[in-house]
Formats: C-alpha cells, sequence, structure tokens
C-alpha cells in the first residue's frame, strides 16, 4: 500500500480529515508504537510498509522498549500531537492508525505486533463503529 492510500484509510477510518494532519497524525502513532516494540518487531513492521512510514517505526533503533500501558500511550500521544488533542481524539486516531495496519501488513506480523502490547490495545485495531 501506498503512503497515500495508508493515510486516505486513516482518514476513513476516523482519522483527521485534513490530508497533512492526517499524515502527521501516523506518523507519530507509529513512532509511538515503535517504542513499544522490542526484538527486531518494529523492523519487521517497517518492512512491510511505505519508506515514509516504515522510518519512524524503527526511529527508536535499539532504545530499550517503552513498557507502558494503553493510557500513558494515549496521553504519549495526544500530548506529542499538540495543544487541544485529548486523549478521545487520540484515541480515535490511534484506532484509525492501528486498524489500516491490520488491513495492510500481514495477520502474522500484526499477530506478532499484537502480542507485544498489554491486552488493554486490542480494541484499537479495531474499525471504530
Amino acid at each position: 500500500m501506498r503512503t497515500d492510500e495508508f493515510v486516505k484509510t486513516v482518514t476513513q477510518l476516523g482519522g483527521p480529515s485534513d490530508a497533512d494532519r492526517a499524515t502527521e497524525v501516523t506518523r507519530t502513532i507509529l513512532e509511538n508504537l515503535g517504542k513499544r516494540l522490542k526484538g527486531g518487531e518494529a523492523q519487521n513492521l517497517a518492512d512491510q510498509l511505505p519508506q515514509e512510514l516504515a522510518e519512524p517505526l524503527t526511529r527508536h533503533g535499539a532504545h530499550e522498549p517503552l513498557v507502558d500501558d494503553v493510557d500513558d500511550f494515549l496521553r504519549r500521544v495526544a500530548g506529542q500531537l499538540g495543544s487541544g488533542t485529548g486523549t478521545d481524539e487520540a484515541s480515535a486516531w490511534v484506532r484509525a492508525v492501528f486498524a489500516t495496519l491490520a488491513q495492510s501488513v500481514s495477520e502474522g506480523e500484526i499477530a506478532d505486533v499484537r502480542a507485544q502490547l498489554s491486552t488493554g490495545f486490542a480494541p484499537l485495531f479495531e474499525p471504530q463503529r
């Protein structure tokens, strides 16, 4: 999937309606997801994405992965997205990005990613209803 297609899907699944903002949000969320992954999993996921989206996932590199719960993750994402972005909005946008990931990469890769996240993250991989 190309970057523009990925971002369009994020928008359709509840992400920001502006393409530039949706791209920024997507990259921020992917970067924070990459910070949570260990054992080369960020690179494995990045290998299935366009370079523009792969880079934020692997930016954290060999640093120790963050170990936080879903609430901490959402607060961190909301804080990075700027003033006025609350955790409810961040949650909707994370859900849009994660659901797009689930549609864009192999089922096995999504299973590997989800295995490294606490169960509180599970609903974020389902599109909003």
